[in-house]
C-alpha cells in the first residue's frame, strides 16, 4: 500500500496514513486502500486491536483531498464520495476496537474518520472541526450522524452548523477524546491504553462493541435482545472459562481470543 504504514505487532494493527506532504488528506487511492485494509483485518484472527495515526507531528488527517477534486464537476464526484465514505463506514465497521491517535489537525473527513473509531486520544496541539459548511457544502461522510451519537445533538450542531475549529482541551470538554496529553507522551498513552485492552478477552470486547454499536440504533427491547445474543456468544468461549479460572486462581487471565 503506497499511502499506508501496516505493522502487526503483538496483536495490534498499528497503521498510519502516510501522506505527510498532503496533511495525510484521503485521496481516493488512500480511500481505496482504507477499505482493502479493513477488509482484511476484520478476518484476521490474530488481531485484537486497531490504531490509527497520521504521520508527521501536525496532521491526522486534514480530510477530503480538495486539490484532487478541484476541476472536477458535481455530477462527476461520486466515485470520490463512495470512496471516502466507503473507507469511514468499513473502519466503523471493524469488530476490533480501534483507537484513534490524533496528532494535530482532524478536519472534515479526518475528523469523520477518527470518529468511527472507537476510542480517541490527542495530543495537545490537535485540532478538530467539521468545517465544511463554509466550503458551500456539508459534512458527508457520517459526520452529520456519528457526531450527535457522541457528543449530543447541541454540541453537535454548534460545531456542524458554525463550522468551528475546536482545540484538543473543548474536545476533551465534549467527551470527543478520552484524553490529552503532550505529543511527546502520546505514544506512551497509547501503550497504557493498549495494556488496559490486553486484560480483556478479544471476543468480549468485540461483542461488547457490537452490541453498543447495534443496540443504540434502536429501541430498548430490540437492544437488550441484540444484548443478549451477543453476550450468548461470549458464554461459550474458551476464554470465558479462562477468566473463570483466573479470578479463582487469583492470577491474570491469559486469553487467546477462542
Amino acid at each position: 500500500m503506497s499511502n499506508l504504514l501496516v505493522e502487526i505487532t503483538a496483536g495490534t494493527a498499528h497503521v498510519t496514513i502516510n501522506r505527510p506532504a498532503a496533511r495525510n488528506a484521503l485521496s481516493k487511492a488512500t480511500n481505496e486502500e482504507l477499505i482493502a485494509l479493513a477488509a482484511n483485518l476484520a478476518k484476521n484472527p490474530e488481531v485484537r486491536v486497531v490504531v490509527l495515526r497520521g504521520s508527521g507531528e501536525t496532521s491526522f488527517c486534514a480530510g477530503a483531498d480538495l486539490k484532487e477534486r478541484k476541476g472536477v464537476a458535481a455530477e462527476d464526484t461520486g466515485p470520490f464520495i463512495d470512496a471516502i465514505s466507503g473507507a469511514i463506514n468499513a473502519w466503523a465497521a471493524l469488530p476490533q476496537p480501534t483507537i484513534a491517535v490524533v496528532n494535530g489537525f482532524a478536519f472534515g473527513g479526518g475528523m469523520e474518520l477518527a470518529i468511527a473509531c472507537d476510542l480517541r486520544i490527542a495530543s495537545d496541539n490537535a485540532l478538530f472541526g467539521l468545517t465544511e459548511v463554509r466550503l458551500g457544502i456539508m459534512p458527508g461522510a457520517g459526520g452529520t450522524q456519528r457526531l450527535p451519537r457522541l457528543i449530543g445533538v447541541a454540541a453537535a450542531k454548534e460545531l456542524i452548523l458554525l463550522g468551528n475549529r475546536i482545540d484538543a482541551a473543548r474536545a476533551l470538554q465534549l467527551g470527543l477524546v478520552l484524553d490529552v496529553v503532550p505529543y511527546d507522551q502520546l505514544n506512551a498513552r497509547v501503550e497504557a491504553m493498549l495494556g488496559e485492552l490486553a486484560l480483556c478477552a478479544p471476543r468480549s470486547t468485540q461483542m461488547a462493541k457490537r452490541a453498543i454499536d447495534r443496540g443504540i440504533e434502536v429501541g430498548i427491547d430490540e437492544g437488550l435482545r441484540i444484548e443478549r445474543d451477543c453476550y450468548e456468544v461470549t458464554l461459550y468461549t474458551e476464554d470465558r472459562n479462562e477468566g473463570l479460572m483466573a479470578f479463582a486462581e487469583k492470577r491474570p487471565p491469559a486469553y487467546k481470543g477462542r
